[in-house]
């Protein structure tokens, strides 16, 4: 096993743990589908987005109502959009804490992409998670609307939309970049290396990751109403189904995609050093 050494001011070494990288997982798995653990990890995710899309969607369309002067709202009314990135981020927050040890906690196709594409999970495993996350985010608007059917439409469905004043090419960016964002924040959090190294880690893994959503709403809301979710945009879109959430609907797919592979490579072949440890391997057995 091999060991990682800290250096401490002066130069001098650090004590070390024993650490090792766990191996990269199989790109197609076919025998994670004769287990239960997947299953189980499948519905986790289901759950887990279905609620996310519940509670978020619900303080938006609560908010624009509580701020429409036509129905009795004023200017300073309602929870503002400080509001709105908490009940994002805490929700983000509650969810990957109950779901971190079941399915990861992913609850987003983009986090669950940048994993992939690190070797962090299956080929097998991120299919079933991203339709699992966004036949849940459906089904969390679709309880939004029947619950509030006379607002929902009424206040935008809490639908992701480009904000007038702004091109498809800033909100692309503001994805892109929000997105990185978070699948970086994900990365460092779940990091094996410093758990190896620190065992509070795993314990406070979800508050980052809850705080890189909420810092992210608060930038990019006024801009696109922010994705960096493409499962919580597309729930919205199917539910909402009008023509403006669809024609935008491509960024909130694009931009998180680009900005979870661009975490996923700077994590690991620039922060964790891949290529150059997979380099060093070779030259050693040369």
């Amino acid at each position: 096993m091999a060991k990682d050494l800290d250096v401490q001011e002066g130069g001098a070494p650090a004590p070390s743990r024993d650490y090792a990288d766990p191996p990269p997982a199989p790109l197609l798995d076919m025998e994670e589908l004769r287990k239960w653990s997947l299953y189980r990890a499948v519905i986790a995710e289901f759950v887990a987005t279905l609620l996310f899309l519940y509670v978020s969607v619900l303080t938006v369309i609560g908010y624009k109502a509580q701020t429409d002067a036509n129905a009795g709202g004023v200017d300073c009314g309602g929870v503002g959009i400080l509001g709105i990135a908490w009940a994002f981020g805490g929700m983000i927050f509650v969810l990957v804490y109950c779901t971190a040890g079941i399915s990861g906690g992913h609850i987003n196709p983009a986090v669950t992409m940048g994993l992939f594409l690190a070797r962090k999970v299956s080929l097998v495993r991120t299919v079933l998670y991203i339709v699992a996350q966004c036949l849940g985010a459906i089904c969390g608007c679709g309880l939004v609307k029947a619950f509030q059917s006379s607002y929902y439409t009424r206040y935008g469905g809490g639908a992701n939309e480009l904000a007038d004043g702004y091109n498809k090419g800033t909100g692309l960016g503001a994805e892109i970049i929000g997105t990185f964002v978070l699948v970086y924040t994900v990365f460092s959090a779940t990091d094996p290396k410093r758990n190896a190294r620190d065992s509070h880690v795993p314990v406070l893994a979800p508050l980052p990751i809850g705080f890189a959503v909420f810092m992210v709403h608060l930038a990019t809301i006024p801009i696109t109403g922010t994705g960096i979710n493409p499962a919580r945009s597309f729930g919205a879109a199917v539910i909402y189904n009008k023509e403006k959430a669809w024609d935008d609907q491509w960024i909130f797919w694009v931009g998180p995609m680009i900005g979870a592979a661009a975490a996923a490579l700077y994590h690991q072949f620039i922060l964790r050093a891949a290529a150059i440890k997979a380099l060093g391997s070779f030259r050693s057995s040369a």
